[in-house]
């Protein structure tokens, strides 16, 4: 009875031994910080956020608000995040690994860097790049569901198109571009007159710490309550034709560093600074034109035997024996052979990726040698590239898109509180 007594202390001591180690290197766990619908948001996510706007600022050498305006902000982000990838969800939105890896892989281009390259610097910067990856797909998403939905709500009619063009043509300032800084000082749901009151004391005391040289940014990111907040309260570049008409009528010929506002609007008041202006970038795209012959390949007709085709094909337009159209007619596949293999001027960017590489490598009135697309076999021979003003090309979509943004700004801000209004969002452990 004593040996068995002494075993049982001997198993207790030591399971009180195990634990005390376990908990010794025990890491605490995570803390839901919000509840949303079905959701929550973590506080590891908000602190993520929060060092990640810390490491941006203090790349742009950008001064920020208290970590009480910046924990504010983030919370209020992620709240937003959460309830657009909860609809993404309903609504069946998906983004593919292979979407995902584009997406970067294009975005480390833009920095010019490979994507080891690229993947370095985030976690040189001491962010997990798994995690970084995953908050990628999930604005992806986000960005979907804010399109597909506002889509809805948004009606541009033809006649205001019209409308805008005839503007534009009278217009000697419509390539001038503005940068803007926005703060958003906004109005609670049905606000009394007290409410209004306060906002505008708000605002205009906002008005009184950037005439004194407060920064703009850091003021954006602890007051406004805009979708970009977080970057500062940045407005981007914009057209007089592409500003919301208040701010339109207000920036329209003003200098560089202007403090525009209070504006009153449906959202409450609106604090605008002209950072920066410039003339409007010609944008250019270039086209080609080009023929190919097409052969796809079969049971019967291997990828060797239909690039022996090709070959043979070539070789005798080469020799003069045979004319480019006579062949693509006579034995081409696809839409163009009636045509003699001619495709007109296209931006390549609408072909296959292995033929827009094909007539990239080529020179007017080359020849290339067979070589494979999704589509099958080609041989193609570039006519000729040339550049196009998209700017004067495409007038009527330019204004669709101005006239979309302008509404875009606005409708959103109203779509996302209705979306906030609808939804059960708890915030845990405030007075902590």
């Amino acid at each position: 009875m004593k040996k068995t007594t002494l075993f049982l202390n001997l198993i207790i001591t030591s399971s009180l031994l195990l634990s005390s180690s376990l908990i010794a290197k025990e890491v605490p766990l995570d803390r839901v910080a919000v509840v949303v619908n079905n959701g929550v948001v973590l506080e590891s996510e908000i602190n993520d956020l929060v060092k990640t706007v810390k490491i941006k600022a203090k790349k742009e050498n950008q001064s920020l608000p208290s970590d009480k305006a910046l924990r504010v902000q983030a919370t209020d982000k992620l709240i937003n995040d959460s309830l657009l990838l909860q609809l993404g969800e309903r609504m069946g939105v998906q983004v593919s690994d292979a979407q995902l890896d584009e997406t970067i892989t294009n975005m480390a281009k833009e920095n010019n860097l490979t994507i080891e390259q690229f993947r370095q610097t985030i976690v040189d910067d001491g962010l997990d790049y798994e995690k970084y990856r995953e908050n990628i797909r999930g604005e992806i998403i986000s960005g979907e569901v804010r399109r597909a939905s506002l889509s809805r709500r948004i009606y541009i009619p033809p006649q205001e198109i019209k409308n805008l063009l005839e503007v534009m043509k009278k217009q000697t300032n419509m390539n001038t571009e503005y940068h803007l800084g926005h703060i958003l000082i906004v109005f609670p749901a049905d606000p009394t007159q007290k409410d209004i009151v306060d906002a505008k004391t708000r605002a205009d005391k906002v008005i009184e710490l950037l005439k004194n040289g407060s920064n703009f940014a850091k003021i954006a990111i602890a007051s406004s309550s805009d979708a970009n907040a977080l970057k500062g309260g940045d407005f981007g570049w914009k057209t007089i034709n592409e500003m919301p008409t208040l701010f339109a009528e207000l920036v329209d010929g003003k200098a560089k560093d202007t403090i525009l506002g209070p504006i009153r609007t449906g959202l409450g008041y609106s604090i605008v600074k002209v950072i920066d202006i410039r003339g409007k970038k010609v944008v250019e795209i270039e086209e080609v034109n080009a023929r190919h012959i097409l052969i796809k390949p079969t049971i019967i007709l291997s990828d060797a035997k239909a690039k022996a085709k090709l070959q043979g094909f070539l070789d005798d337009i080469k020799a003069g024996k045979a004319k480019f159209a006579d062949l693509a007619k006579e034995y081409s596949e696809g839409p163009t052979s009636v045509k003699g293999g001619e495709l007109g001027w296209t931006d390549p960017n609408n072909y296959d990726p292995a033929f827009k590489d094909a007539l990239a490598k080529l020179k007017i009135d080359e020849y290339s040698e067979p070589f494979k697309s999704s589509f099958g076999w080609h041989i193609a021979q570039l006519e000729g590239r040339r550049m196009l003003d998209a700017t004067q090309q495409m007038d009527q979509k330019r204004a669709y898109q101005m006239l979309y943004r302008r509404k875009f700004t606005t409708e959103n801000y109203r779509w996302m509180k209705e979306t906030r209004d609808e939804a059960h969002i708890e915030i845990l452990g405030q007075d902590n």
